[in-house]
């Protein structure tokens, strides 16, 4: 993006072509007691709902956003998720009945503050009753219902829109397959809040506002481009803002305007400010940041396992590094609530400098949309399936597949068949991959490497990105029949943290590592006094690693019997050779496969 560009400079407060109204005349009563005498909801529809009424997303819409998420038409007008939503895309409209409504409180179409109040025959004004994110999700359930679906095939939204997403799946979770919730937590931080707090301060305070009955005046202009502006520096990173501004920060954009902008962050904001006074309603503003602000699914992990408690669907939770207001850790107390309760769930953190705007930008949404559409395929339908070798191929070299995985092989062996599994370092899901297709059916990824994990996800399979020494504590102790842990030991920082928590998560572990005393690797460091090298594992040089450690077939014995850990079977295997050794395996074997027991 150039300078001055953001996610929402396409936006235009030109009328929507393809928008369509529904009205209910039936009363509606909101979480707070009040009541709307009837509603109307302006949405949008992509893409055809099939017979069986089970190929529907709806895909919620962050604060300043509206039902248009994408274009209709080549000569329609941009929408605010066209990386997204569309042919081909991976919200795809060739296979999915996409629908995204106008939120309840916003003033696009969908009752709001600016709607005229039957009781008083003005607009509602700052008198339209307080809004949460529950009140959203029930107007957008009689929408549903009004459309004739039965069960959505996916809840979709970043922000405002991920905590909508939320809100389905522990209110409607009979009438939710799938929620993806994208840069959204349990609840706004206080400093989040405080940026709100400030924002509707300036609205309300502008003289213009007219205690909200500003309708056919001029309206509270400068008050709302305050607003957004504070608004829109929460969306971005420190990181993004030197890259945007530092260079030419005494070189401001030449812009009419009455804000400052002596400095060129400063005609941005004013730019940025000054577009969204053209589009949006300050009452609406102020409704919505409010409701954003309210929502709150606890604190303490008991509370957001609660809260949680009542959800049924698959889980996809998408987080961005540089994104403070709703941050990755945030994120993650979400993903820990649903593990600890053995809920089917996915996360990944992207990388990305852009901030909490990342989910509305190109480059950060690459793998995020990889991801949405895994999760929208579903577990049933996956990419090509990986070949296992029967056991006349195990330790062959034609054995393509596992020509450079032999480790596979061996933890087939020990793995009885259709236990429930938790890979530790699943890398990009080639183990989880064909244990599916062995017919496993609880399976649990845990990987560092966020392009494995993205890569991982896209494969249809439940994959947490977390690291090892930290990730796996929400799983709760036997939560799995066997917890396996292959070809990563010497990666470890915590090793010994790791065995314990294997054996604590699982009934039983299934450990591969290399030998680092395989002869050859001795004979190397006697003969040359250098660090071993080989091939696969052992092909690095000294200070380029990722082996933390160089462990050996009896280290690995000897910390076992010290941490109470008991080694049920072993397979050793000689891979230049394929050959299993059964004699000094600690000097013949260069690979180990273990199972162990606490």
């Amino acid at each position: 993006m150039s300078q001055h560009s953001s996610s929402d400079d396409a936006r235009t407060a030109r009328p929507l072509r393809y928008a369509k109204e529904w009205h209910s005349p039936d009363s509606f009563t909101l979480v707070n007691g009040s009541q709307l005498p009837g509603l109307t909801v302006s949405y949008e529809t992509w893409g055809t709902l099939n017979e069986a009424g089970t190929n529907a997303v709806l895909v919620c819409h962050a604060l300043s956003g509206d039902s248009h998420a994408a274009r209709h038409q080549p000569d329609d007008d941009p929408g605010w998720w066209d990386l997204l939503i569309g042919p081909g895309r991976p919200i795809d409209t060739e296979r999915y009945f996409v629908v995204c409504s106008n939120v309840l409180g916003g003033c696009r179409g969908t009752t709001g503050p600016n709607f005229v109040d039957p009781a008083t025959h003005r607009p509602y004004g700052a008198d339209f009753p307080v809004v949460t994110v529950e009140d959203m999700v029930d107007v957008q359930r009689r929408l549903i219902d009004h459309l004739e679906i039965g069960c959505l095939a996916a809840v979709v939204g970043g922000s405002l829109g991920g905590l909508q997403a939320l809100s389905w799946a522990t209110r409607y979770p009979d009438r939710i397959a799938a929620a993806a919730v994208i840069a959204a937590s349990a609840r706004l931080s206080s400093q989040g809040i405080a940026f709100d707090v400030v924002g509707r301060n300036a609205i309300r305070h502008d003289p213009e506002f007219a205690d909200g009955q500003y309708y056919g005046g001029a309206g509270p202009e400068a008050g709302l481009a305050i607003a957004r502006m504070l608004a829109h520096i929460t969306y971005l990173s420190d990181e993004s803002m030197r890259t945007k501004f530092d260079p030419t920060r005494l070189q401001p954009r030449e812009i009419e305007s009455g804000f400052e902008s002596l400095f060129s962050v400063g005609s941005y904001l004013a730019y940025q400010g000054d577009r969204f006074v053209e589009r949006f309603d300050a009452n609406s503003y102020i409704t919505l940041s409010s409701a954003m602000d309210l929502f709150d699914l606890g604190e303490s992990e008991e509370e957001i396992r609660a809260s949680l408690a009542p959800a049924s669907c698959r889980w996809l939770f998408v987080s961005f590094s540089s994104d403070w207001l709703y941050p990755p850790l945030a994120s993650r107390r979400l993903v820990d609530a649903l593990v600890a309760q053995s809920k089917r769930v996915s996360s990944c953190e992207i990388e990305s400098a852009a901030g909490h705007d990342s989910f509305l930008l190109e480059e950060p949404m690459v793998g995020g949309g990889r991801m949405v559409a895994a999760l929208l395929a579903g577990p049933g339908d996956r990419t090509a399936p990986l070949r296992v070798p029967d056991e006349s191929q195990v330790g062959e070299p034609t054995s393509i597949f596992f020509a450079h995985r032999l480790d596979y092989e061996m933890i087939l062996r020990l793995l009885p068949e259709r236990t429930s599994v938790l890979d530790l370092g699943c890398g990009n899901g080639e183990l989880l991959a064909i244990l599916r297709d062995r017919g496993h059916e609880k399976l649990l990824g845990v990987e560092w490497d966020e392009e494995e994990v993205v890569e991982s996800i896209a494969r249809g399979l439940p994959v947490l990105h977390a690291d090892l020494g930290q990730g796996i504590a929400a799983i709760p102790d036997g939560s799995f029949e066997v917890a396996v842990l292959s070809q990563t030991l010497q990666s470890i920082v915590d090793v010994a943290g790791v065995l314990d928590e294997i054996v604590r998560v699982a009934d039983r572990g299934i450990v591969s590592f290399p030998n680092f005393a395989h002869a050859p690797m001795r004979e190397m460091f006697a003969r040359e006094g250098r660090l071993p090298k080989g091939e696969g594992l052992y092909a690095y040089e000294w200070h380029d690693t990722p082996n933390r450690r160089f462990p050996s077939i009896l280290d690995f014995q000897e910390l076992c019997a010290k941490r109470g850990i008991r080694i049920l079977d072993a397979i050793y295997v000689d891979s230049a050779t394929g050959r299993e050794v059964t004699a000094d395996p600690n000097l013949e074997a260069d690979i180990a496969v273990v199972a162990i027991q606490r």
